[in-house]
């Protein structure tokens, strides 16, 4: 009898152990966004970017430069130490056409850093089809990365090793520059030449303004990941990538007409060294990756917001955003001291 009663609480004290090892459900995290300012390396004026991080403050909606993103401005950090993800937005526009990106990578637990590029955003074209716009949003983006780590409420809970871009359209040309690439601009002249149609790479005919001979493409060791959206990479032939040695997740839409998804995404695809994780989106265009629209928004720029038929953008922005989040985890994850992977998150 006392045998079975031993049998019994060893049983007992089995499961009670069992219980306490299961794991932890996920935390639970709202959104908070830090208005960040700081200098310009090309010309030492002001320049923005808008942090979005985890957060255990209550969440409210706030409307941001016209967009209305589920995030509250700076609301108290949750504690921990979080990878950095840099956002570098297309040609003419804004970062915060892909909120919905953001914000959600930061419940997941990331601190997003949407950059504002000057020169090349919805309100100043100024630099547009210039040199210094190519070679100076990768270093622009390596100035917001300093900002963020010495940034006085952030730098606390992010991780130095740990820093991911994510390039749309031509900040995907400038993600590109950042890990390694360097453009070959007769590249950009050749397929202007035999594509003189396309108003979007060729509209000053192949060739680049020349208003700095003094920058030079500079790659930034502390990137250590990308995720492309329907990047603009013309411009890259395989030697010119042969030093982009992380890992990609590269999107594109074969519906694209502003960015040709052969010259592209597909090329891009077949010549980077460590071959992509690429997702070929069937009738998507180019402005799929931005967020779904609301109806005033709808009203507003029809051309940005409808879809393809067939084409449903909600659902593309699900998957999306579980597969950044997955490829970031596993791309920024370190070695500890026992050898193991870990994400700290």
């Amino acid at each position: 009898m006392s045998r079975l009663r031993a049998l019994l609480l060893i049983c007992l004290l089995g499961s009670l152990g069992s219980v306490h090892a299961a794991p932890a459900p996920p935390p639970h995290w709202s959104v908070g966004y830090h208005a960040m300012s700081f200098l310009d390396p090309l010309d030492l004026q002001p320049m923005r970017a808008i942090a979005f991080y985890p957060s255990t403050g209550i969440e409210h909606a706030s409307k941001v430069d016209g967009y209305l993103i589920q995030a509250t401005e700076d609301a108290r950090v949750a504690i921990g130490r979080y990878p950095i993800l840099m956002l570098s937005h297309g040609n003419t526009g804004t970062p915060l056409a892909l909120h919905d990106l953001a914000t959600s990578l930061a419940r997941k637990g990331f601190v997003v850093v949407a950059v504002i590029h000057p020169g090349d955003n919805a309100q100043d074209h100024s630099r547009l089809n210039t040199l210094s716009n190519l070679y100076g949003r990768p270093i622009q983006i390596s100035e917001a990365i300093t900002a963020t780590l010495s940034d006085p409420m952030l730098s606390p809970f992010v991780d130095a090793e740990q820093v991911g871009v994510i390039g749309y359209s031509a900040g995907g040309e400038t993600a590109l520059i950042l890990s390694g690439a360097t453009p070959d601009l007769d590249r950009l002249r050749r397929y202007c030449q035999e594509r003189p149609d396309d108003r979007d790479a060729c509209n000053t005919q192949g060739e680049l303004i020349v208003d700095r001979d003094d920058l030079q493409p500079v790659a930034d060791p502390r990137v250590h990941a990308l995720m492309l959206l329907a990047p603009l990479s013309l411009k890259f032939g395989r030697q010119t990538l042969a030093g982009v040695h992380v890992p990609v997740l590269l999107y594109s839409g074969d519906g694209d007409t502003l960015v040709a998804v052969d010259k592209n995404a597909e090329a891009l695809a077949r010549k980077l060294p460590v071959p992509p994780d690429f997702k070929l989106l069937a009738g998507a265009g180019h402005f799929v990756f931005m967020a779904p629209c609301t109806e005033e928004q709808l009203h507003a720029m029809p051309a940005l917001c409808t879809d393809a038929d067939g084409v449903d953008r909600e659902d593309i922005h699900r998957h999306l955003i579980n597969e950044a989040g997955r490829f970031f985890s596993q791309a920024l994850t370190k070695p500890n001291r026992a050898g193991m992977q870990t994400v700290d998150q």
